[in-house]
């Protein structure tokens, strides 16, 4: 309903903002990390969601459509409510949950406040195939292109969903050793991206 809602941070609490649109003072749950952005009396922007169930009628904003976007996905996973969402991008950036994700790091997950083992786990099981077939593999990367182990395939997903295009990704992976964990892989490729 609402996409994005734009005024002044007229109050800030554990969990969520109110924001001054032309008199109306908006109610909006949000992250840590968006909290974080700003402070009271600064002029925000947020991406917004509209939960609505029986009783609820709840407005959630983030300060990028990337972590916007993420919750999205998070609430799509059977179980995962806006609560467990909102724990989980206040202790992860989305590049850092799409890491985790990919590399399937489940303890990173259980670490936000409501999310046990078994939450994370099908965090991971739902959301692996769809954040790693994000990207569109253009025409001129042939099979032969891809990297030998599946570790070195995670990385490169990985690398792709940060935003680097998949021949930096590959070749970066290309020069670590294939025989490291994917979470290895990726730091180290990630350093030779940054050089």
């Amino acid at each position: 309903m609402y996409y994005y809602i734009k005024g002044e941070a007229v109050l800030k609490q554990e969990n969520f903002a109110v924001l001054d649109n032309n008199g109306v003072g908006y109610k909006i749950f949000t992250s840590l990390k968006t909290l974080d952005s700003f402070k009271e009396g600064d002029f925000v922007t947020l991406f917004t969601y509209l939960h609505i169930r029986e009783d609820v009628f709840d407005l959630y904003g983030f300060s990028t459509n990337d972590e916007q976007k993420m919750f999205l996905e998070l609430l799509s996973v059977s179980g995962v409510g806006p609560k467990a969402a909102l724990a989980i991008l206040s202790i992860l950036t989305p590049n850092q949950l799409a890491i985790a994700i990919i590399t399937k790091d489940s303890k990173i997950l259980t670490k936000a406040s409501g999310v046990g083992a078994k939450m994370a786990q099908r965090i991971i099981l739902e959301l692996q195939d769809k954040l790693k077939n994000a990207q569109i593999l253009p025409e001129e990367f042939s099979e032969n292109t891809e990297p030998d182990t599946s570790s070195q395939s995670e990385a490169v997903s990985a690398l792709t969903v940060l935003g680097y295009s998949l021949a930096d990704a590959k070749n970066a992976v290309s020069k670590v050793d294939p025989s490291l964990k994917t979470e290895d892989i990726v730091r180290l490729a990630l350093a030779k991206l940054m050089r």
